[in-house]
């Protein structure tokens, strides 16, 4: 498998987790990163406050 774009959650200071499944979900600045969460919300994220990056790992499937 290749590289590219990863699904990760972004954990706040305050306990919250914004998913970002897609790279159309997020923006870095310089001092700002902007995300789309769950039915569209939008957080405008000051990065002090960003304490880990949660890779989302896929289900393996069984059969």
């Amino acid at each position: 498998m290749g590289g590219g774009f990863k699904p990760f959650t972004i954990c706040l200071s305050d306990g919250t987790k914004i998913p970002v499944p897609h790279s159309e979900f997020v923006a870095i600045g310089k001092n700002v990163v902007l995300a789309v969460g769950q039915n569209d919300r939008a957080y405008t994220l000051d990065p002090i406050h960003i304490v880990a990056l949660q890779e989302v790992r896929s289900r393996a499937k069984t059969h």
